[in-house]
């Protein structure tokens, strides 16, 4: 079936859906991966966003659902140039056609992403709709103007309090705010135990576990429409130990007072370098995020920047022990370069 992908720009691209067939709207954004498609699929951070693929063939290594980051994807669509119909690998279960259709997701094959990414270069991420046939201004317009992001991160959370690794050490309570499975992962590997909460609990519930650790995940949007998390970290600080990754970095900067901003066209894919500023040695991460901590406090320091563009990519607390990285240290997809970071958050515990 034709479709257009159709920038609230202006700019329109024609290509072929796949996929689950309805017209959508979302917030585009590339992603630069070679590798790491399904990861990609079903990262929570991608919620309400349309996900351009840079590299040009996807699907080449079929779907294996062991691989998810998540239960189901959350995304709006996935853009490709082309994508691969007849996988190859021992592990493949489906062609990425029949994954998204069985999500839900919305598929747009035979466009240039090129020409697309460097729009969203110079121009900065933007909204976009995915329509068939030849729709009219009027309904182009009707639905680029429904799009709202603001509830992506209670549409992510989990909806229960719930336990992993029951006799583990130490005991981390979990805020997730859209996690990715691959940070619970490695936290369990390295024995913890882990009672996980949703983005909206209250400090008297973390409170009642008496966990020796506070622990904030990634996860998709704004972190201003995080629902009360800044002001229930506001009450943690200064009682437990607190890490975080990606959106708990900024929750927690929020909390200390920091403030937020949004890049043009964010950080999407697994080659980004970050620089360490205690040792200066350069490490190349996996990123997802549109927004980053700025204006920090005389109680904050940065510990981590951004080679390509000087952003804040890491801070800590002069006194207590907090830090955050707005990297993701367990990939999926992505290097394990920063994989030993986990083990330095765990010994803020001691």
């Amino acid at each position: 079936m034709k479709a257009q992908l159709i920038l609230e720009n202006g700019a329109r691209f024609v290509g072929e859906m796949f996929g689950a067939e309805k017209n959508i709207v979302g917030e585009v954004v590339f992603t630069t991966g070679m590798t790491g498609y399904q990861e990609t699929l079903t990262d929570p951070s991608f919620a309400g966003q349309i996900v351009t693929m840079t590299f040009p063939l996807i699907g080449n290594y079929g779907i294996n659902l062991e691989d998810n980051e998540a239960e189901h994807t959350n995304l709006k669509a996935f853009v490709v140039r082309e994508k691969c119909d007849h996988p190859s690998n021992f592990r493949n279960e489906m062609n990425i056609d029949d994954f998204l259709k069985e999500q839900g997701v919305v598929g747009l094959e035979g466009i240039d992403t090129r020409a697309l990414t460097k729009i969203l270069r110079d121009h900065g991420v933007m909204k976009g709709v995915i329509m068939s046939g030849v729709p009219t201004d009027a309904e182009i317009a009707s639905l680029m103007n429904s799009l709202d992001n603001s509830h992506v991160i209670m549409d992510t959370t989990t909806d229960k309090i719930y336990t992993i690794n029951e006799a583990g050490a130490p005991h981390i309570a979990f805020i997730d705010m859209g996690a990715k499975h691959g940070i619970l992962r490695d936290l369990a590997a390295r024995g913890c135990k882990i009672t996980v909460f949703p983005a909206n609990a209250q400090a008297a519930q973390i409170d009642e576990m008496k966990p020796d650790m506070i622990f904030l995940s990634n996860g998709p949007g704004d972190p201003l429409d995080a629902p009360g998390t800044v002001d229930v970290i506001k009450e943690l600080v200064g009682k437990y130990p607190i890490c975080g990754i990606c959106m708990g970095h900024q929750i927690i900067g929020l909390a200390l007072g920091c403030k937020t901003k949004k890049l043009k066209f964010g950080h999407h894919g697994g080659n980004h370098p970050v620089k360490d500023l205690t040792t200066g040695n350069v490490y190349i991460t996996s990123q997802n995020h549109n927004y980053i901590l700025s204006d920090y406090p005389d109680c904050v320091e940065e510990t981590f920047v951004n080679v390509n563009d000087g952003t804040c990519e890491g801070i800590r607390h002069k006194t207590l022990p907090i830090q955050s990285v707005q990297f993701h240290p367990e990939a999926s997809p992505g290097p394990l370069d920063t994989g030993w970071l986990f083990d330095r958050f765990l010994k803020e515990v001691k």
